[in-house]
């Protein structure tokens, strides 16, 4: 197998020392996105489309995926080229990156949602003890953040592994209590909550503080602003980089090329599904002086070299 996908690589021209700079030749290229409902899909979905319309010969599909953990996976496995992560689960015990991967770039951050039903009891993280409580999908970075932050509350919740979608679905329903989502905002599944039924976004700024003592590095205090969900006031939560990971085995002129287009075609990006009429907010975070801050990760060497020839 791994035989088989090394030369699956080569073939398309896209292990290091392939080509020189500017002349990437015929690539394609596989992205690990995210489960339906999360801002991973939509913005996995642009970049995809944009790095194929603005990087000569490079076609990009998008791999559905649980998200972060996932993506790791399917990259170390080489079943993807790219993909999507919260930066706290890509930075392994150790405080190194994964064996084999290394990152293009920090994208946006996403901020922790703790979602109820407007009517619900619960009114702190310590109340979901007990209570039916998505996670977030398996192996995606909501459940990663998720479960430190019970972990660190000494909090056991009776935790349902659902996607984005599927708990908005199962929180309007009353089939469970509770939601965590690690997402930019606004999230459409939790947007689309929010028209049809009120809700709250419980507090998380304890759950932040300890957060930050607990792992430095990857987590920073935030704010969900009112503007972002109907009828929802501003919240105090916990914010986690996304940044876009890459198999080491990329040419360096590749990814330099896709660095590259990212940050001079910013804007391209944040409209997001032209025919859908459908912007991506969080793509404005997208810019140089944050882009090369992937804290212990790594930049691939193309990126590296891109961002050394664009110091401002």
């Amino acid at each position: 197998m791994v035989r088989r996908r090394t030369l699956f690589l080569a073939a398309g021209g896209l292990l290091a020392g392939c080509s020189g700079r500017g002349e990437v030749g015929d690539v394609e290229l596989r992205l690990a996105t995210g489960p339906a409902g999360a801002v991973y899909r939509r913005i996995g979905g642009a970049l995809a489309r944009h790095i194929t319309e603005q990087v000569p010969g490079a076609r990009v599909t998008t791999v559905p995926s649980g998200a972060s953990t996932d993506n790791i996976r399917l990259l170390r496995a080489g079943d993807v080229h790219l993909g999507l992560s919260s930066l706290d689960a890509t930075i392994t015990g150790d405080g190194s990156a994964p064996a084999g991967i290394s990152a293009v770039c920090r994208l946006y951050d996403s901020h922790l949602h703790l979602v109820v039903l407007a009517g619900s009891p619960i009114d702190a993280l310590t109340d979901l003890a007990g209570r039916r409580v998505s996670l977030g999908a398996h192996d995606s970075g909501t459940e990663f953040t998720s479960r430190r932050v019970l972990a660190l509350a000494r909090v056991r919740a009776d935790g349902r592994s659902l996607s984005q979608a599927e708990s908005a679905a199962a929180l309007g329903a009353g089939a469970i209590d509770a939601m965590f989502s690690l997402t930019g905002v606004p999230t459409p599944a939790i947007t689309d909550l929010a028209q049809r039924q009120p809700v709250r976004l419980i507090p998380l700024d304890a759950q932040a503080d300890a957060l930050v003592a607990a792992f430095p590095g990857p987590y920073a205090p935030a704010r969900i602003p009112p503007t972002a969900y109907a009828g929802v006031p501003a919240t105090p939560t916990v914010a986690v980089p996304n940044v876009l990971l890459a198999r080491n085995d990329l040419a360096e002129d590749l990814i330099y090329a896709i660095t590259d287009t990212i940050f001079t075609h910013t804007g391209a990006i944040t409209s997001g599904e032209r025919d859908a009429g459908e912007a991506l907010p969080e793509a404005w975070q997208i810019n140089v002086r944050t882009g090369i801050s992937t804290a212990s990760i790594p930049l691939h060497p193309g990126a590296a070299a891109w961002f050394r020839d664009h110091k401002r």
